[in-house]
């Protein structure tokens, strides 16, 4: 059996079918790149202290006591069994199911998962499946001996499929497989020490000791970088190869009168940015080319002067938006830069699945007769019912919520491939950039443009400051005093109901959006209205569900200075622009990701005014989550957090943490960590390429590239 072979020929229907919906595998190969997330030993205890709440969890324990009740509000009984690693306690709760007692005596260890819950401050495990160790079956000392040295393998696992029964399907595809073809140069093999891939696959699941996994995890990752590298760069090399009509601007034209209306200078980098787009569109080879740069850095107007270089030769251009709210502030931003009199020359359009069907038509007929110059949307432009005339350039707004098939999507509707510029508000590394963004010329622009005041931000650690919870309300309450607006922003949009007869027992109904303890915005909208400081306070809520007619009410009575104070989830973390926005407090802020409160944090102190974000967070001191609140609260160096968000994800952190193939770009490499690996494999493929552009002479590597396109369905590579 080879990697291809369909995992429902191996496992059979049932199993393969239960993979394919948790993970999206179908082949040996694909599963078999589900590698653990770490290893455990039958007498190694895994630390409970930093369990993650609301996450599924594998973990490795002892049962220190067990105890059975009877239920006070309906009939039935609870058994509970605590279990501990000698310094946290977690409680094991099962409804109805004494017969358990029976399994967990006091003193067995074993591995538990489930999905961890607070119920009254303590943390449990409703209903968890789990496996005792058995230390005392193995008749011979030796045997004895290995199987309580053999590491562990906790595989990332889901509700419906724990790590034991993911194990025990590896173990039987395992056991099927042949011989695999090796990918990586045998000179490379034996000048790095690596091993085989059929070796490397063998000990990264079923290891004997520590250092089996270790060197297969050292094998795996070199050949992923390689492997990634080998399809980047071939892709670079194809796009490369397309013919695409060169975009001039002409003199005196519509760029020029744009730039001498302008009212304020570029900065440095906004200047040598657009130089670098100006020669790639000057090339009739089609540009592919990713603009990064910090919130307000100004890459809005860079990309409007690429637009109006391929009006003047006739062409039109698209911008992608992730979300309805960003495609008409974008449309909104960009009819204002370019004022009256070249707004009504290229006739800027909204294209989106919301607007009104004959205000769409409308749209769509403008956009295929060529009367827009410059077309903004969402998906919808993605659509077969969105025709151009002439398109020329494809500017996408945020990549990392835009995959390759949705690039793809719109460069196939020009009469030759249309340029194409991403623009992205997070900073990325270079060697992310150079693993996730390989197929793209990566320009950045750092310098912000002058006038802006800064922000400040503060962590509200409520955990060792409960008394500041007022505060913040009052620190609100004096910026809009000062005539200024503020966010207010929350991980959910209400909270989890409690089902009545579960309420005892704290099983919460899985169907609403939030545990209770979380900041909502239907919660907090209800919160700010009984404080007397807000009493007259115009405040609104603003979340995805809301019709997207309302959202984009909502913005722009904010935007007109009509509403004071907007509570809101992240549907405003992109691309909204409100320069009398001074303030923002974030509600649970460690429910946040780094780069995200960055995105955040950068909706104030867009204008003159000096900008305040507060993180309020009730995690404690030591725990990562708030280690990534001061990370966001120490710096506003976007490229610095990028860094630090990086080495805070490491892998591992979060034991069993649900996580599919079409969720992660990378399975072993980690960017922040394996820079010279990823350098190094490039240089590799770039020379192999050079000799072999087609792989005719490399079939094992050329099958495990063309493996790895067949992932990129599922969401790897272009995800970004």
């Amino acid at each position: 059996m080879g990697l291809d072979a369909r995992l429902g020929s191996v496992l059979g229907k049932r199993t393969a079918d239960a993979l394919k919906r948790a993970f999206g595998y179908e082949t040996a190969g694909a599963f078999l790149a589900h590698y653990p997330r770490r290893y455990a030993l039958r007498g190694e205890l895994t630390a409970l202290a930093t369990l993650p709440r609301d996450e599924n969890v594998t973990i490795v324990a002892e049962v220190l006591e067990v105890r059975s009740r009877e239920m006070r509000q309906r009939r039935g009984s609870i058994f509970e069994a605590k279990i501990s690693d000698g310094t946290g306690i977690l409680t094991l709760t099962f409804f109805n199911q004494k017969w358990r007692e029976n399994e967990l005596r006091p003193g067995r260890r074993g591995i538990f998962a489930g999905k961890v819950s607070d119920y009254r401050g303590a943390l449990q495990l409703a209903h968890p499946d789990y496996q005792l160790f058995d230390d005392d079956e193995a008749p011979v000392e030796a045997e004895a001996k290995r199987y309580a040295e053999a590491p562990i393998p906790i595989y990332p696992a889901t509700a419906s499929l724990t790590s034991w029964q993911i194990a025990k399907a590896i173990r039987v595809v395992l056991d099927r497989l042949g011989e695999v073809p090796e990918p990586i140069p045998a000179a490379v093999l034996a000048d790095r020490r690596l091993l085989g891939q059929r070796t490397a696959l063998e000990r990264i699941h079923r290891p004997e000791r520590e250092t089996d996994w270790q060197a297969a995890r050292r094998t795996l990752r070199f050949t992923e970088a390689f492997v990634l590298q080998t399809e980047l760069l071939r892709r670079r090399a194809g796009l490369r190869a397309q013919v695409a009509e060169a975009r001039e601007p002409v003199p005196g034209g519509l760029l020029e009168r744009f730039d001498a209306a302008l009212p304020f200078e570029l900065t440095g980098d906004q200047l040598e940015v657009s130089a670098e787009i100006a020669a790639d569109l000057a090339h009739p080879v089609p540009m592919n080319r990713l603009v990064q740069g910090e919130v307000g850095s100004g890459k809005t107007v860079v990309a409007l002067r690429a637009m109006l270089a391929v009006a003047d030769s006739g062409g039109q251009s698209a911008l992608l938006a992730p979300t309805e709210v960003l495609a008409a502030q974008h449309l909104r931003s960009i009819t204002k830069m370019l004022g009256p009199e070249l707004s009504a020359r290229l006739m800027p359009t909204l294209v989106t699945g919301q607007l009104p069907a004959a205000e769409r038509r409308r749209a769509l007929l403008r956009v295929a007769a060529g009367q827009a110059s410059i077309v903004v949307g969402t998906h919808a432009l993605l659509g077969e019912q969105a025709q151009f005339a002439d398109l020329g350039l494809v500017v996408v707004d945020e990549q990392h919520r835009f995959g390759v098939e949705q690039r793809e999507a719109l460069r196939l509707k020009g009469r030759r491939p249309p340029h194409v510029l991403v623009l992205t508000a997070t900073p990325i590394p270079r060697t992310v950039a150079m693993t996730v963004f390989g197929d793209l010329d990566v320009s950045t622009i750092r310098q912000l443009p002058a006038g802006r005041a800064g922000i400040e931000t503060f962590v509200v650690p409520l955990a060792e400051r409960p008394r500041w919870a007022g505060r913040i309300w009052e620190r609100l309450a004096e910026e809009l005093a000062e005539g200024r607006q503020a966010f207010v922003v929350c991980p959910a949009i209400e909270p989890k109901a409690l089902e009545a007869g579960m309420a005892e027992d704290g099983m919460a109904d899985a169907e609403e959006e939030a545990p209770a303890q979380l900041a909502t915005v239907t919660g907090t909208l209800a919160e700010i209205a009984r404080i007397p400081a807000f009493e007259g306070r115009r405040i609104a809520g603003l979340h995805g569900r809301m019709p997207a007619e309302e959202k984009d009410r909502v913005m722009q009575d904010f935007a007109a200075g009509d509403i004071d104070v907007l509570v809101a989830t992240t549907v405003i973390e992109v691309g909204v622009d409100v320069p009398n926005a001074s303030a923002m407090v974030v509600l649970d802020a460690d429910r946040f990701g780094v780069s995200q409160l960055h995105q955040l944090r950068g909706r104030v102190g867009r204008g003159g005014l000096p900008g305040l974000c507060l993180l309020v967070t009730r995690q404690p001191a030591d725990s990562l989550a708030r280690e990534r609140v001061d990370a966001v609260a120490s710096t506003l160096d976007g490229f610095e957090l990028a860094r630090v968000d990086l080495e805070l994800r490491r892998e591992g952190d979060v034991l069993g943490e649900q996580q599919s193939g079409g969720r992660s770009s990378l399975r072993l490499l980690r960017v922040a960590r394996d820079g010279e690996i990823i350098a190094e494999a490039r240089g590799l493929a770039a020379e192999i390429l050079e000799n072999d552009p087609d792989l005719a002479a490399h079939p094992a590597l050329e099958a495990a590239v063309a493996r790895r396109l067949d992932d990129e369905t599922s969401g790897y590579l272009s995800k970004g």
